[in-house]
């Protein structure tokens, strides 16, 4: 006879075999689950039982990469008081099952699913619940008013869905709520309820991103245990209000990215733990009060483009915890405070485009914590202070477009930390003197910008040390001498400047630079130059140059202009007779070399190209007989979620009449299983098994086979033999964003599909930014990649070109090269969109323009973007 508990052991075995059959896939770790191993019930993995060993009270199956739907058999373990599906791929809906059942259950996280319809009514009447996570789903429809019922709850997270209407004021009776998030991605209506003022124990808000209007309630200055409050990237309107003050607790602020205005209330100063204070990208005005120096744990504060006036406190980093200021893009004038970095923890420095003057304060050279510096477009005088450009940090100096005098220091040979500094933009300044010497020590310098001041001498030679410059640009100085054969050492050189200065030299002297710029880029450069009139070179033979040798890519007859005793380009040819004699010298050589060297190219080009064509013959008869040998092909299919449908139903699709589109890697055919499911079948081009570029298919296996997201495109299965190789996609019946707007069948698309499709996008490419695991750089973004389902929802898809950036080694990856397509560029003019509303137009293209920001530091993230 079977005892009382074995029956109920076998029950709940049941129950967790039933769960298990409704996954569409599963980790190998629960083959544990099984009938027959009932007796060992509470030791299957993520299985907790009580005390007794009796019954399950814990169910954790979160991050196990499960499809399907949950079984409404889970509500059958009466005893859980734990259950934790989070980080998953679960589908339908929770609003069918009845939770109440579940009395003793305390947590329910469900975070990061695919779960969709309304949020269920029946987790109101779990009166222990303590814990409730439905964040990162697709739940529509208003939040429900009874969810002002719950009696216990201390975290309650609704974040990450599409949910709309208003925020039920019912929500400030959950007096014991603590957490509350729900922002991002939903769409709510009206403004924040007053009533969230009563939930007195509450220490974490977060409203950010979810389309609110009108003003901050007073009432939120109740809070007084609130150590964090999010309402950034809404439509709030009006004032800070003062009532905020009172939240004594709070240590983040975070109001950026809304209509506010008026100035920063005085009150605030009872912020005393205050440590992130934002509100940068409002309306605001007036000074900056004092109180912010005195705000004993501040460390971040950014309060860009606002109308701020009046001077920087002067006690401002006193603390000694300041880590990022950011103050750009407003009205601010004085002096630049002396105590900014005293703590010797400032990281960023950003003051750009206000009316500061007088000196840098000297102690900014000492702060090694610095890495980036961002002062430009200001009225700054003095000098550079020393130490500055060889802080160790470092790797972005601005300071253009200011009235900085004197020379550039040199620094100690030696110095340490050099090596971090990838951009100087000191340009448009009255700077003189020379260039120093240890500017060699830069050696992970990219971008040189020292145009329009006033420097003399002559250009280093210990610039050619610098192997990555990408572009230099010392126009319009004092510069003199001969231009250094050095340069040409620069092999990433794509720009270079160094017009209106007093340059000299002839042609011969320059066709040695130049001979010396395309000696490591190609085998013949050196012979090619030799051959050619160094003047015709600069203007008319140039661009064939940069085409074939990928190295100076801006550089022509305007890059040496205004230097009078500079020659050997088309508009100042060497006719003096101070050049005559090396001109002839040039000449004769040529003459006398040309034709030995003609029939000596000539005839190593002719035995290159048969040598060529007989390895081709080779490998293509070695091909084609293994091919023969190995007729047989045998397809394999891997699938990434329970599939309907076998290899030779995938193999069918592939046939002219089914092609919905040709790109640079494969072609796509659409294709219907067996099951009914309509399929995008990507068959890929053919490649050598020895090729180290395989046209993208171990990337885009990789990053698609592991990704969940609501606006990446999911990989369904990946189906091969030896000789083709097909992915097979969920398929997106509208096609591509590119075909939408620019094929012939195009559609017409309102401004909110527009502006929707370019959220969705930016949500699906944060996603790969900021929190896939590893983090993954798409690199080929554009509107032929940005496919569309049902309801013109966004679908970022084709990860050909895609980079991990991190490595196996956990080693940060560095882009050595571009990839991606050549130039798309959106019409400008698309005459059957109006009644676009201005404001949203405006700021789209703000933070466009900050995208495509031409050095990296100032561009945002995605994340930042998707706000």
């Amino acid at each position: 006879m079977i005892s009382s508990l074995n029956l109920s052991l076998i029950r709940q075995a049941k129950v967790l075999v039933s769960l298990k059959q409704s996954f569409d896939s599963l980790d190998p770790s629960l083959d544990s689950w099984t009938i027959p191993n009932f007796n060992s019930l509470c030791s299957w993995t993520r299985v907790s039982c009580d005390s007794l060993n009796q019954s399950i009270t814990r169910l954790d199956i979160s991050n196990l990469n499960i499809s399907g739907t949950l079984s409404p058999d889970i509500l059958k373990l009466t005893s859980l008081e734990f259950l934790n599906i989070s980080n998953n791929a679960f589908e339908g809906e929770l609003a069918p099952l009845d939770f109440s059942q579940m009395t003793q259950l305390t947590t329910l996280d469900a975070y990061d699913n695919n779960l969709n319809g309304s949020l269920p009514l029946s987790l109101t009447k779990l009166n222990q619940l303590d814990y409730l996570d439905l964040g990162g789903n697709y739940f529509n429809g208003e939040i429900p008013r009874s969810y002002g019922g719950f009696l216990r709850l201390t975290l309650l997270s609704l974040y990450g869905n599409d949910l709309t209407g208003r925020i039920p004021s019912e929500l400030g009776n959950i007096t014991t709520l603590q957490k509350l998030y729900l922002g991002y991605y939903n769409d709510f209506h009206g403004g924040i309820p007053s009533d969230l003022g009563r939930l007195i124990n509450l220490v974490h808000l977060d409203l950010a991103n979810c389309s609110l209007k009108g003003s901050i309630p007073g009432e939120l200055g109740n809070l007084k245990n609130l150590e964090i409050l999010y309402l950034q990237t809404n439509a709030l309107t009006g004032s800070v209000p003062r009532e905020l003050g009172n939240m004594t607790s709070l240590k983040t602020l975070d109001l950026s990215n809304n209509f506010l205005e008026g100035e920063i209330p005085l009150e605030l100063a009872g912020l005393q733990k205050l440590q992130l204070f934002n509100l940068f990208f409002n309306r605001l005005h007036g000074e900056i009060p004092e109180f912010v120096s005195r705000l004993p744990d501040l460390e971040v504060l950014k309060l860009w483009h606002n109308n701020f006036t009046g001077k920087i406190p002067e006690n401002l980093g006193t603390n000694g915890k300041l880590i990022e200021i950011d103050l750009s893009t407003n009205k601010l004038t004085g002096l630049i405070p002396e105590s900014l970095c005293f703590g010797r923890n400032l990281k960023i420095l950003i003051l750009f485009n206000n009316f500061l003057f007088g000196p840098l304060p000297e102690d900014l050279g000492q702060c090694e914590t610095l890495w980036r510096f961002r002062l430009g477009q200001n009225f700054l005088t003095g000098k550079l202070p020393k130490g500055l450009i060889s802080l160790p940090n470092v790797s972005l100096l601005e300071l253009q477009n200011n009235f900085l005098t004197g020379e550039v220091p040199e620094e100690e040979e030696g110095s340490v930390g050099l090596s971090s500094l990838t951009q100087i933009n000191l340009s448009n300044n009255r700077l003189t003197g020379p260039i120093p010497s240890s500017i060699r020590n830069l050696r992970s310098l990219q971008i040189l910008l020292l145009g329009s001041n006033r420097f003399t001498g002559q250009i280093p030679g210990e610039i050619g040390s610098l192997k990555g410059l990408l572009k230099i640009d010392m126009s319009r100085n004092n510069f003199s001498g001969k231009l250094p054969q050095e340069i040409g050492d620069c092999q990433s050189l794509t720009f270079l400047d160094l017009s209106h200065n007093q340059l000299s030299g002839s042609d011969s002297k320059l066709s040695e630079c130049f001979l010396e710029l395309f000696k490591p880029k190609h085998p013949h450069g050196a012979r090619i130059l030799e051959e050619l009139d160094i003047s015709r070179f600069l203007t008319q033979q140039l661009l064939w140059f940069c085409t074939n040798f990928r190295a100076i890519c801006y550089l022509n007859n305007t890059s040496f202009l205004g230097n009078p005793f500079l020659c050997g380009y088309s508009s100042n040819p060497c006719n003096g007779s101070q050049n005559q004699s090396q001109s002839q010298l040039l000449n004769q050589k040529n003459a006398n070399s040309h034709g030995e060297n003609s029939a000596k190219f000539k005839l190593l080009l002719g035995l290159g190209l048969l040598g060529f064509f007989l390895v081709f013959i080779v490998l293509a008869v070695v091909k084609n007989w293994g091919m023969r040998r190995n007729s047989s092909n045998v397809w394999k299919l891997i699938g990434f979620q329970q599939l309907g449908f076998r290899s030779e139903h995938i193999v069918e699709c592939v046939k002219e009449n089914n092609v919905i589109g040709k790109g640079g890697a494969g072609i796509v055919y659409k294709g219907l299983m067996p099951n009914g499911e309509e399929v995008a079948v990507k068959k890929l081009l053919s490649i050598s098994k020895t090729s180290s570029h395989d046209n993208g298919l171990s990337a885009e296996i990789q990053t698609l086979g592991r990704i969940r997201h609501r606006n990446i495109v999911r990989l369904l299965a990946f189906c091969s033999n030896k000789d083709v190789n097909l992915l097979v996609y969920e398929y997106m019946p509208n096609g591509s964003l590119g075909e939408v707007l620019h094929g012939k069948a195009g559609v017409f698309l309102k401004w909110e599909t527009r502006l929707q499709i370019a959220l969705e996008a930016a949500k699906g490419l944060c996603y790969l930014h900021h929190d896939c695991s590893p983090l993954i750089i798409h690199r080929d973004v554009k509107s032929n990649n940005i496919l569309l389902g049902p309801d013109f929802e966004a679908h970022v898809a084709d990860f050909g070109l895609a980079k991990f950036m991190l490595q196996d080694n956990g080693a940060s990856e560095c882009m050595s090269s571009v990839a991606g397509s050549y130039g798309y560029i959106a019409p400008d003019h698309d005459q059957r969109l109006s009644n676009v509303p201005l404001g949203e137009a405006m700021e789209l293209f703000f933070v466009a323009m900050l995208c495509v920001q031409e050095h990296s530091v100032e561009r945002p993230t995605m994340r930042e973007v998707s706000r």
